[in-house]
């Protein structure tokens, strides 16, 4: 494994014209969604350890928490402000006082209302890359994009993104406002998007930024078959994390320990090394708690998988059989 002082190497990879760290930190669970939150000076210890180990990339959305993510963000990061590009989200409707997810909205209106607040609460004067976190099935997409692209001519954005879309949308949205990034899972269990949104970035100069790239902790090997999640974690009812589906998908686990015990890495560095080898404007963005998955996650981008590797991987995964469907179950790229 690299050693965590040589970290500050960490190359550079692109995403249309932002230029981040090869791998990122996705943020979300240091506010939600994994049971029992951690306090906000070990959240903002962790954010800036991964500054100081060359991570220029962190992800956040207003839905984290939700707010509390992007306020711990913008604290954590307000001393190197200028250095880091800051992504974040905006598409659900969320009660400001109850904090209470109520579906979609991506109003031009509400877009508007959502970045000023996420302004404010991430301290800054501008967000590096905007992304839709959800379609809203009842605003055009265009309608969204022209909103953003509004937003970018008074300053307020960078960059415009797309998460969990599938490629039809990103072409009418990218025809009204270039798309920099769209942000959908991608893992070596999850490659819904191989099929037809990888094609359409690389044909638009789209960069990719794969969530969940380690299965949510699946395909590090470290989630047992036996073991119970906290009510709070959404582990805890996602189809894929049932106790028979985690039985049932252990075949992938071994493929990916055996591919690490021959090239001596750890299996979150095969998982992620595979999806760097994929394409040159993918960057992944695992998310961790933990100091030494920090450095472990990072000490991936070192990592070189063969040719013969990597084939394998492709190979076997692709003809195993998943069970349980990813995320909630209602998720699809088509």
């Amino acid at each position: 494994m690299t050693n965590p002082e040589q970290a500050d190497t960490l190359p550079a990879r692109s995403l249309g014209a932002l230029q981040v760290s090869a791998i990122g930190l996705g943020c979300m669970g240091l506010s939600a969604n994994y049971g029992e939150i951690p306090d906000t000076t070990a959240g903002i210890e962790l954010l800036r350890a991964a500054y100081e180990r060359g991570v220029t990339f962190f992800d956040t959305a207003e839905a984290y928490g939700p707010f509390d993510n992007e306020e711990l963000v913008g604290e954590a990061l307000a001393p190197v402000r200028d250095s880091v590009v800051i992504a974040t989200k905006f598409g659900f409707d969320i009660d400001p006082v109850s904090r209470e997810r109520r579906g979609f909205n991506s109003r031009p209106d509400h877009i508007r209302q959502v970045v000023d607040a996420s302004l404010a609460r991430l301290g800054t004067d501008h967000i590096d890359l905007l992304y839709q976190h959800r379609a809203d099935p009842d605003v055009p997409v265009e309608d969204v994009a022209g909103t953003v692209k509004e937003l970018i001519a008074a300053g307020k954005v960078g960059h415009f993104g797309l998460s969990e879309v599938g490629a039809s949308t990103i072409r009418r949205a990218h025809a009204v406002q270039p798309v920099t990034a769209v942000q959908n899972e991608y893992s070596l269990w999850a490659r819904d998007s191989e099929a037809e949104v990888l094609p359409a970035c690389e044909e638009l100069g789209i960069g990719f930024v794969p969530w969940s790239p380690l299965g949510q902790g699946f395909l590090t090997g470290a989630v047992s078959t036996e073991q119970s999640f906290h009510p709070g974690d959404v582990r805890s009812w996602f189809p894929r994390f049932t106790p028979e589906a985690r039985q049932a998908n252990q075949p992938i686990v071994e493929l990916v320990r055996a591919v690490a015990a021959r090239t001596g890495a750890t299996p979150a560095q095969v998982a992620l090394a595979w999806l760097l080898a994929q394409e040159p404007w993918i960057v992944p963005i695992p998310g961790t708690r933990k100091l030494h998955r920090l450095d472990e996650n990072l000490a991936a981008a070192a990592v070189a998988l063969s040719a013969e590797d990597i084939r394998t991987l492709d190979e076997q995964t692709a003809s195993l059989v998943v069970h349980g469907a990813r995320g909630t179950g209602h998720e699809h790229y088509a």
